[in-house]
């Protein structure tokens, strides 16, 4: 039996506590998940790692998750529930923090907001500050870390401040983006939630952690543009309220709709750091603005890869709706074909794509569109591959550079072509030996006005091209040498 502490992480399918998971894995840490949804998360997690199905608000289960625990990171709260989440709040921290103490927990590291305790500070943020306060009333030694935003790719002040840029190039702004705050890189915050583990019990208390210095939310959407090589204006109104923010908030992303009040109530409140005592008690040095967006846009691609982003997509193959599927930020066509051959016979034909081959339907729209990029500066109809048959990571495949190449399951292609925006094309198979499934994704994430609008007028143009690829490289694989199947199932030559 390892002497490693058992560690229980509440949140683990969230931003933050899946980023947590994560690093504490690698540092081989013994770790049990409490999940109200063990399914969700088994996929995500190693093999060393515990997963225990259970409810803050249910006293059997967290006294069943708790036992033998020595430390428990408490990342839970309800702010995207309907009611008074405040009231859940306060039951799930005095659930948690009374199980914490007859399980003889050792000790409790919670994450909480920033804001200071004032008769107008949102309901949210005062609902942080109490969680904190009814943990600690437990008896239980507790790390309480108080936050301002995140950012980093995915978090959800991230994906906000991304979507208002990238969809108002002329926003009209509220007050409250004049209110300070102190975001903190998503990599900095778990870099805290990691030292906690190290620091003795002696030290816990209420820690404020933050960037370097405060800075406006309008500053750090202009810092996003900055990054993004996009102009930003805008337009201020005096008479903009939380409630009417939280509406235009829900109609410019729809994706923060159900909780677009109750964040405007907290943004309208500064959230800066006011004790500098975390700087004394670790060695964490935050990053700035600048540097968290870059690092945010630099782990995106990264991320957006190593999730395999077509599995947020329906398997059902059913065609999309017009328009492409949102995700996120990014536009995506899916689509999936079956075919009776096994994945080795499937990929070839996707292994021999372009080239002298072509993209085996309307082949001369593809040319079309290389002699466009040409005339606007771009890399042109540069119709050629370095191996007719075989592909490496780093090949350039006409006007594609290979970015990911998994024989015979996955071809990624990322777009060297002049688009407003970026664009990735994926082939993904699976299956057995006697059928297999085809998946082709095209994405696209645009910058601004332009790339949306670029993106919705060709999207007939991609209904035809990318349908009548996906069904050529099918019937390509019907007719590659290897075993096939009858239509009553059993194998033929």
């Amino acid at each position: 039996m390892s002497a490693s502490p058992l560690i229980l992480l509440t949140g683990a399918s969230g931003y933050v506590g899946g980023r947590l998971l994560r690093a504490l894995e690698d540092r081989g840490r013994r770790i049990r998940c409490f999940a109200r949804n063990p399914e969700f998360l088994k996929a995500r997690v190693s093999p060393a790692t515990d997963i225990v199905k259970g409810d803050v608000l249910d006293r059997e289960s967290l006294r069943q998750a708790l036992a033998g625990v020595s430390i428990a990171y408490y990342l839970v709260h309800s702010m995207a529930a309907s009611g008074s989440f405040e009231e859940k709040d306060r039951e799930a921290a005095a659930n948690f923090g009374t199980a914490a103490r007859e399980a003889g927990v050792e000790r409790i590291i919670y994450l909480g907001g920033l804001g200071e305790d004032t008769a107008t500070l949102s309901p949210h943020l005062k609902s942080r500050h109490e969680v904190g306060r009814v943990l600690r009333a437990s008896g239980v030694p507790v790390l309480e870390f108080r936050a301002s935003i995140v950012i980093g790719s995915g978090s959800l002040s991230f994906e906000m401040i991304r979507s208002l840029v990238n969809r108002l190039p002329i926003m009209i702004t509220p007050r409250w983006v004049s209110m300070p705050a102190q975001p903190i890189a998503i990599q900095d915050l778990v870099a805290y939630l990691l030292a906690a583990l190290d620091l003795p019990v002696s030290a816990y208390g209420v820690y404020e952690i933050g960037g370097p210095e405060p800075i406006s939310y309008a500053d750090i959407m202009r810092a996003y543009a900055r990054h993004r090589g996009m102009k930003l204006r805008m337009i201020p109104v005096p008479v903009l309220t939380p409630f009417l923010s939280s509406l235009w908030l829900g109609l410019i992303t729809p994706l923060y709709a159900r909780i677009g009040r109750k964040l405007i109530e907290s943004i309208v409140h500064s959230t800066v750091v006011r004790d500098t005592a975390a700087l004394r008690a670790f060695d964490i040095r935050p990053v700035g603005i600048d540097d968290a967006i870059q690092q945010a846009l630099a782990n995106e691609d990264r991320e957006f890869a190593a999730t395999r982003w077509s599995d947020a997509l329906s398997s059902s193959g059913d065609r999309p709706s017009w328009g492409g599927v949102r995700f996120g930020s990014r536009l995506v066509d899916s689509r999936t074909a079956r075919v009776a051959r096994p994945p080795s016979v499937a990929f070839a034909p996707i292994e021999r794509i372009g080239g002298e081959t072509g993209w085996y339907a309307y082949d001369w729209l593809w040319h079309l569109r290389g002699f466009l990029d040409l005339l606007v500066g771009g890399i042109g109809v540069r119709r050629g591959r370095p191996d007719a048959t075989k592909l490496r990571v780093g090949d350039t495949l006409d006007f594609w550079r290979v970015e990911a190449f998994e024989p015979p399951h996955r071809l990624r292609l990322a777009a060297e072509m002049r688009v407003p925006g970026r664009a990735w094309l994926e082939f993904e198979v699976t299956g057995d030996e006697k059928l297999s499934t085809i998946r082709q994704t095209a994405v696209f994430d645009p910058v601004g006005v332009f790339g949306r609008a670029y993106w919705y007028a060709l999207y007939p143009l991609h209904q035809l091209v990318f349908s009548g690829m996906l069904r050529e490289i099918v019937r390509a694989a019907e007719h590659e040498t290897g075993p096939a199947l009858s239509s009553t199932g059993e194998i033929r030559s």
